[in-house]
């Protein structure tokens, strides 16, 4: 079967913020993240959460109209906190997206669904699913299946590391392959890649990167605007993709059918279709 073509792009940048410090989620706002994720969760000491909270409200209530969309990542599901966090932002105008941690099964997805249909808003925020356990990876599918709401999976990487005990990349391999597949079986766009915790390391960022662009991911999570044009510049189809691509769009308009190509390459609907969606990511996505 061809895959879809895109009609649009997923996001391909996606900043962590933290949201009790609402001066640095304003200056984040202007710095070219396609999603900019405020956090009520790991990045908000204990005794902040209230407040933090109040903030992000007070925000999404009378966001800038030029602001890049905002998403939320609250508490755990089964803590004392999400519940009234989702309540409380799922009505505001400004809310474009819940990211909601830790999920193990279908059944937070559902119950999360209802706690946002609460907030008395016609159009509810998307919502997605961070996997941080080897339960939730177990259950990827059900939960990308499980509201149709849920637009979107990833993996919470620390998380997951600790769990499982894994020691070096080669134990990752499955759960994130586990989570691109289970993503695209839905229906839904390609995750992004969790975050690269060294802000400062520019070179392993852009390894980890390619990598992941390897392994199906789209784009990635930072905690770090310096992070952004490295995980662009690994993402976004390169000079050399965009004009192959070209040649072989330029091909089957001439040609119907399979054909082979000059240098050899054979191009049937699935190749074309890839080198649409090559074409259709570097213009939704022009360095510059």
């Amino acid at each position: 079967m061809t895959p879809p073509e895109p009609s649009v792009s997923p996001p391909l940048t996606w900043l962590y913020v933290p949201g009790d410090r609402p001066e640095v989620v304003t200056k984040a706002l202007g710095c070219g993240a396609d999603v900019i994720v405020i956090d009520l969760e790991d990045a908000v000491a204990g005794d902040r959460k209230e407040y933090a909270l109040r903030a992000t409200a007070e925000l999404l209530a009378d966001p800038p109209a030029s602001a890049a969309p905002l998403h939320v990542r609250v508490n755990a599901l089964d803590g004392p906190l999400a519940e009234t966090e989702i309540r409380t932002l799922a009505g505001l105008p400004g809310l474009a997206g819940l990211r909601l941690p830790k999920v193990q099964g279908p059944a937070e997805v559902r119950r999360a669904a209802a706690w946002a249909a609460d907030g008395g808003r016609a159009a509810r925020p998307a919502l997605y699913a961070l996997l941080e356990s080897a339960l939730g990876i177990e259950h990827a599918y059900a939960i990308a299946t499980a509201h149709p709401t849920l637009r979107g999976l990833a993996l919470g990487e620390a998380d997951l590391r600790a769990e499982l005990g894994v020691r070096d990349e080669a134990g990752l391999a499955w759960p994130r392959s586990r989570a691109v597949v289970a993503a695209l079986a839905a229906g839904l766009a390609p995750p992004p890649q969790s975050v690269h915790p060294d802000v400062r390391d520019a070179e392993g960022l852009a390894v980890s990167c390619a990598h992941g662009r390897n392994l199906g991911f789209w784009g990635r999570a930072a905690i770090h605007p310096r992070q952004l044009p490295v995980i662009e510049a690994a993402y976004l189809p390169s000079a050399e993709e965009i004009e192959a691509a070209r040649e072989v769009v330029g091909a089957a308009a001439t040609e119907a059918g399979a054909l082979a190509l000059p240098d050899g390459r054979f191009v049937d609907a699935a190749v074309v279709a890839g080198a649409r969606r090559v074409l259709a990511l570097a213009g939704a996505h022009r360095r510059g």
